[in-house]
C-alpha cells in the first residue's frame, strides 16, 4: 500500500509517537533555592525563580551513500557535478577536509555511527546485512581459495539489539527518534525499530532501492506517490512531514539517503542536461551520475528550507557524511559512474578514495559558520561527539572507540594518537588489496596486508599523505623505524578489539599466486536496467489508476483490472471539504483477494496518502454486489480519496461511491 511505514510497539504508548495524541510541549519548571547572604542587618533569604528550560538542540543525521570525496563541490576537485546546498549547509557550520569512514563499505560504517565502536570489534566488516542467514559473531578461516596468501573471516551480518544505539540514547533523554532511508544492517528482529527508532521509513533492509531511483519502484508496501515520482525527493518528504509532526519538541532525525548508491537512474531531464556539458577529458563524465548528485543534492536543500520555515534551524544540530567513498568499479552507459581524483582508489579499496569523504558539523551559536578544520575525524567519532555537544552521559560501562571531536568544532587542535580502518576482505574491484588493515597518524598511513609477504609475514604500504594524497610512492623500505611504531598501534588496536583476523591459508599454493593482478578489478555493469517510462493513465472519470491496475467505465460503472498485489485508484475532490467526521459509501463486486483501504487526502499535510491517515475494511471476494461504508474523522480538510479495494489480481466493479457525513447528509457524490 502506498506509503506504509513501520512503528515501534514502544512508540504507540509515546507521546513521540506519529499516531498518538501530541500533548503541548510548553513546560514551565520552579527553580526554589535559598541562599544565606552574610551581610550586615541581612537575614537569610529563600528566592523562587519560574523560567522555561531551553530545550535540547534537535540532531539531523544526513548520511549519503557512496558519495566520494571529490563529488561535492567543497573541495575544488569537480567542475561537472553541482551541490550548492551542500555548499550552503557548509556556510552554516564546520568543514572537514580529513573526514574518514570507518570502513571503505557501508554496513560497517553505518554500525560504527550508531555504536561509537570499530567494525573491527562489532565484527560486521562487510555488507552482508540483506542476506538471509543471521550471524551474530565473526569467525575465523583457516583455509582458502589456493591463490589467496590469508583467508577471510565471517563476518557478521546483523547489528545486535546489545549495543546501546545512538538511537536509543536519544529516546532514552526525550527525543522523538526517526529512521528514514537506507538501513542495511538486517531486517526484524534489527530493523531500526529495534534500535531505538520511533518510526521507520520505508522499513526497508536491502543495500540499496528496491528496483529503481524513479517509479516505478519495488517497496513492498511503499508505492510512489506520483507516476516517476523520484525516490530522493520522495524521502525527504517524508522527512519533512516527521519535522512538522515533531517542531515542539526535540527530535532526531536520522536520514540515511539512499542516494547516489547504484542502481544508476534518475530523472530524465537532468541526465539530458548534464549530457550537454560532458567533458570527454573529465574522469567525472557520467550524466546519470551527476544527475543523481543533483536529485540527493536537492533533498539536504529541502530539508533546510524545512528547518528553516519551521524556525527550528537555530536549535537544531546537523551532521553530514558519507559512508565510503565513491563508486569507481560499475560502469554506467561505457564510463565509470565517478572519479575520487586526486585520490586513489574508491568504494570498498583500502586506499584514500574509499575511505576519506565529505563532512560537516552545524551547530549555530556554538559551531562557527563558514570554517574548516583539517583535524582527523572518523565515523566512530558522531556517537560520543553529539554526547558531548548534548552534555549527556554515556551509559555506564559504555566505551566508544571514537572519541569527542568537540574541540575540533571550538576551533582547537584535537589531541588524538591514530585512526584505523579495518576490512579483512579483497572484493576484486580496481585497486583493490588482499584482507589489510590501516592506521593514519598526523601526515601518514600505514597499510598491513594480513601474511602477504614472505614466509606467511606481514606486508606493509606507508604513504606520507601530505605530500603524496595520491598514495602513488610506497615509502615502507625507506622508514622501517616509523613502519615498525606504526604496526605497533595497528597490534595494539586489534588486541583491544578482540578482532578476528585473518590467518596464513593452509590451502595457500605458490604455484597460483599472480602478484600482478592485485589491484586488478573487475568492471560490474551497474546501471538499472533499461525500462520504458510507465505512462501516466488518463484518469477515468475523475479516477486516477496507479499500482497494478487499470480503470475503465462500462455503463455507469468503474470497473478495475488488477494484475498484482496493490491496485488503487484516486480522486481529488472539487474543493477541501471541512474537517468533520465523515462516511464513503459504496458498491463494490470483486472477484480478487485480500483486505482493502480507504485513504483521504488533507489539505497542506505530506505525503497525500499516508498509513495513518486511512482505514481497512474486509471486501467479499464472491463475484457479487456488496454495498459498503467506510467511517473516518481526518484532522484538516480533506481534498482527496484513494480506494484500495484489494490485495491481489482479478476483476473489480466500483460504482455508486458517495461521501456522506457522519449524520447521513451528501457531500459529494462522485461521477459517474
Amino acid at each position: 500500500m502506498l506509503s506504509l511505514f513501520a512503528v515501534s510497539p514502544d512508540c504507540l504508548a509515546s507521546p513521540h509517537c506519529p499516531t498518538a495524541p501530541q500533548p503541548s510541549r510548553h513546560r514551565f519548571a520552579l527553580l526554589t533555592f535559598s541562599a544565606c547572604l552574610l551581610f550586615v542587618l541581612q537575614p537569610c533569604a529563600t528566592a523562587t525563580l519560574h523560567a522555561e528550560p531551553v530545550q535540547r538542540p534537535n540532531v539531523v543525521f544526513i548520511l549519503a551513500d557512496d558519495l566520494g570525496w571529490s563529488d561535492t563541490t567543497l573541495f575544488g576537485t569537480t567542475q561537472f557535478y553541482k551541490t550548492p546546498n551542500i555548499e550552503r549547509l557548509a556556510q552554516r557550520g564546520m568543514t572537514f577536509t580529513r573526514a574518514y569512514a570507518s570502513s571503505p563499505l557501508c554496513s560497517p560504517t553505518r554500525s560504527a555511527i550508531l555504536t561509537g565502536l570499530s567494525p573491527a570489534r562489532t565484527g560486521i566488516t562487510t555488507p552482508n546485512c540483506h542476506l538471509p542467514q543471521v550471524v551474530l559473531q565473526a569467525s575465523a578461516a583457516t583455509t582458502g581459495p589456493a591463490n589467496k596468501m590469508a583467508t577471510t573471516p565471517k563476518s557478521v551480518s546483523r547489528l545486535d539489539t546489545k549495543y546501546h544505539t545512538l538511537a536509543e540514547m536519544f529516546r532514552d533523554h526525550g527525543y522523538a527518534t526517526g529512521h528514514f532511508g537506507k538501513w542495511h544492517l538486517g531486517a526484524e528482529p534489527y530493523s531500526p525499530l529495534e534500535h531505538g527508532f520511533d518510526v521507520d521509513v520505508p522499513h526497508w533492509h536491502g543495500p540499496g532501492p528496491a528496483g529503481s531511483y524513479v517509479a516505478p519502484w519495488k517497496f513492498p508496501d511503499f508505492d510512489p506517490n506520483t507516476p516517476n515520482e523520484h525516490l530522493e525527493d520522495r524521502m525527504a518528504d517524508e522527512a519533512v512531514a516527521f519535522l512538522e509532526s515533531h517542531r515542539e519538541e526535540p527530535f532526531f532525525l536520522n536520514y540515511w539517503m539512499f542516494s547516489v548508491h547504484a542502481p544508476f537512474d534518475a530523472k530524465r531531464k537532468l541526465i539530458e542536461q548534464y549530457r550537454q556539458r560532458v567533458d570527454p577529458s573529465d574522469p567525472q563524465r557520467c550524466p546519470t551520475y551527476a544527475a543523481m548528485i543533483e536529485s540527493m543534492d536537492d533533498a539536504v536543500g529541502t530539508l533546510l528550507d524545512t528547518l528553516d520555515r519551521l524556525q527550528i534551524a537555530d536549535n537544531t544540530i546537523i551532521v553530514f557524511a558519507s559512508d565510503n567513498g565513491g563508486n569507481m568499479y560499475n560502469i554506467v552507459k561505457g564510463t565509470p559512474p565517478t572519479s575520487n581524483a586526486p585520490l586513489r582508489g574508491g568504494k570498498a579499496t583500502m586506499y584514500e578514495g574509499g575511505v576519506r569523504g565529505p563532512a560537516i558539523v552545524v551547530q549555530p551559536g556554538v559551531v562557527e559558520a563558514g570554517t574548516r578544520s583539517d583535524a582527523v575525524i572518523q565515523s566512530s567519532d558522531f556517537y560520543p561527539t553529539l554526547l558531548d555537544m548534548l552534555s549527556i552521559d554515556a551509559q555506564p560501562g559504555q566505551t566508544f572507540d571514537g572519541i569527542s571531536i568537540v574541540p575540533a568544532l571550538q576551533g582547537k587542535p584535537l589531541h588524538r594518537d591514530a585512526i584505523f580502518t579495518y576490512f579483512p576482505h579483497s572484493p576484486p574491484v580496481p585497486e583493490w588489496l588482499p584482507p589489510a588493515v590501516s592506521v593514519h597518524q598526523d601526515d601518514w598511513k600505514l597499510i598491513r596486508i594480513f601474511h602477504g609477504g614472505k614466509a606467511g609475514k606481514h606486508r606493509y604500504k606507508l604513504f606520507h599523505l601530505s605530500e603524496d594524497v595520491g598514495e602513488q610512492h610506497d615509502v615502507s623500505a625507506k622508514y622501517p623505524q616509523r613502519v615498525e611504531r606504526m604496526d605497533a598501534l595497528i597490534e595494539a588496536f586489534l588486541v583491544d578489539t578482540q578482532a578476528v583476523r585473518p590467518q596464513p591459508n593452509s590451502k595457500f599454493d605458490p604455484a597460483l599466486y599472480r602478484p600482478e593482478l592485485e589491484g586488478v578489478g573487475r568492471i560490474q555493469r551497474g546501471a538499472a536496467k533499461s525500462k520504458r517510462a510507465r505512462p501516466t493513465a488518463p484518469p477515468v472519470a475523475g479516477w486516477l489508476p496507479g499500482g497494478t491496475c487499470t480503470l475503465s467505465l462500462h455503463q455507469g460503472t468503474l470497473q478495475v483490472i488488477s494484475t498484482g498485489a496493490d491496485p488503487y485508484l484516486s480522486y481529488q475532490l472539487p474543493e477541501a471539504f471541512p474537517q468533520q467526521a465523515y462516511a464513503l459509501r459504496f458498491t463494490m463486486r470483486s472477484d480478487s483477494k485480500g483486505d482493502g483501504q480507504v485513504f483521504w487526502h488533507e489539505q497542506d499535510v505530506r505525503p497525500a496518502y499516508f498509513r495513518d491517515r486511512s482505514v481497512r475494511f474486509d471486501p467479499i471476494h464472491d463475484g457479487e454486489d456488496h454495498e459498503y461504508t467506510i467511517e473516518f474523522s481526518p484532522a484538516h480538510p480533506v481534498q482527496g480519496i484513494r480506494i484500495d479495494p484489494a490485495r491481489g489480481g482479478g476483476k473489480i466493479r466500483i460504482s455508486n461511491i458517495r461521501l456522506m457525513t457522519a449524520s447521513g447528509d451528501l457531500v459529494h457524490r462522485f461521477k459517474p
